[in-house]
């Protein structure tokens, strides 16, 4: 969940190098969960998840949630589903101090578990510490830094473990993301947009906690059975920084629906007053610039990434390729009524059946879809249409 700067992966990685091993006795061990409250960065709204080992005296903090900003190919890796994040140990103290310049709240729970589990957890730690292993592909759905802790807790536990039978209706995954999402619009647009129809799948209580919040209360709220008693898997929360989640305001007037309204309103307008070829051809060569690389996009990310959140979207139904060619068209200053036909078709033909496909869509989707439609609709040559390109 939280993507760390630069410096912050440099000493991280210099501790693992200085401490390659983790010392397993576990008389003197105590483990805690920790979980650190939402930034206002994009990187950092859904909150973060580490594991605390304190041993003999000596705090230190496990985060599987680390990248290296100067990777080769950084941004083609992190389109292709192909990122290595990795684990990285630091000092309890040196860990905190980032949160408390951004004022981020910290909570810790101890973990109730016997020497044999705090033995089995800390040597699956150490494993993961060596060279070969540090490094794994991030998914945010189902392995990231808090569904790691999740598996290691229960790999040492085993079946002893329970989790709370679910009560109520089960949100999906795009609900879940959604609540961190909800006060950043543009952000909450880009993710719906690209994110697919595997975001429809319903999420029970295990699989909530790839979010840090889910992962503490899921976690609360799981037993342990101890010879027929039942013991709470982590105990009451201590804070370890104090802050308020930060308060972020919203502008309806600043909203994706409503300036791509707005748009579609202006659009709409000049579309009626433009007469002449050059005057259509510019407006036009603009907007399909945009719907050019959105449909390039949807290809890509359907086809060519390993992120199988992408995948299987159905936005690519509107920003199909032939809207690729309708580009190249206006380009090449060629009049391809066919093509820009075939898209306008498509696209009214997707306004009138979404409600049918296994994925929700974003409001602001719809002005930009009647911005397309609008737009083929005066390039196509109908005899009926009141805008001619």
């Amino acid at each position: 969940m939280r993507a760390l700067i630069r410096l912050r992966f440099l000493l991280s990685a210099s501790l693992i190098l200085l401490s390659s091993t983790v010392k397993t006795q576990t008389s003197d061990t105590t483990l805690f969960l920790i979980t650190c409250g939402s930034g206002t960065e994009i990187y950092s709204i859904y909150g973060h998840s580490a594991l605390l080992a304190s041993i003999g005296g000596k705090d230190t903090v496990y985060n599987w949630g680390v990248f290296d900003f100067d990777t080769p190919n950084f941004a083609w890796k992190f389109a292709k589903g192909k990122l290595e994040y990795m684990l990285a140990s630091e000092p309890l103290q040196r860990f905190l101090r980032g949160y408390f310049f951004e004022k981020r709240y910290v909570l810790a729970q101890k973990i109730n578990l016997v020497p044999n589990e705090k033995r089995i957890i800390l040597d699956l730690v150490n494993e993961n510490l060596k060279p070969e292993n540090v490094k794994y592909i991030y998914d945010f759905f189902y392995d990231d830094c808090s569904t790691r802790i999740r598996d290691l807790l229960e790999k040492s536990i085993g079946k002893s473990l329970t989790y709370p039978d679910q009560q109520g209706e089960m949100p999906t995954f795009r609900d879940l993301i959604g609540e961190y999402q909800q006060y950043y619009p543009w952000l909450q647009f880009g993710v719906d947009l690209l994110i697919g129809s595997n975001a429809e799948k319903k999420a029970d209580i295990r699989d909530r906690m790839f979010l840090p919040d889910y992962l503490m209360t899921g976690l609360s709220s799981a037993v342990i059975d101890r010879n027929g008693i039942s013991v709470p898997l982590l105990e009451r929360r201590e804070i370890l920084l104090d802050y308020e989640a930060p308060v972020v305001s919203r502008n309806f007037y600043t909203t994706p629906f409503f300036v791509f309204s707005i748009l579609l309103v202006i659009i709409a307008f000049l579309s009626l007053q433009f007469k002449s070829k050059t005057q259509n051809n510019i407006l036009d060569f603009i907007l399909f610039f945009v719907f050019f690389i959105l449909s390039v996009m949807m290809i890509f990310f359907n086809f060519f990434t390993d992120h199988q959140q992408l995948s299987a979207n159905y936005n690519i139904l509107w920003l199909n390729p032939f809207i690729i060619i309708v580009f190249f068209s206006i380009l090449l200053d060629r009049n391809e009524r066919l093509w820009a036909r075939i898209v306008f078709y498509i696209t009214i033909a997707f306004l009138l059946t979404h409600l049918l496909i296994p994925q929700a869509f974003n409001v602001a989707n719809y002005p930009v879809m009647l911005i397309l439609a609008l737009r083929t609709m005066a390039r196509s040559g109908f005899r009926w249409s009141p805008v001619k390109a």
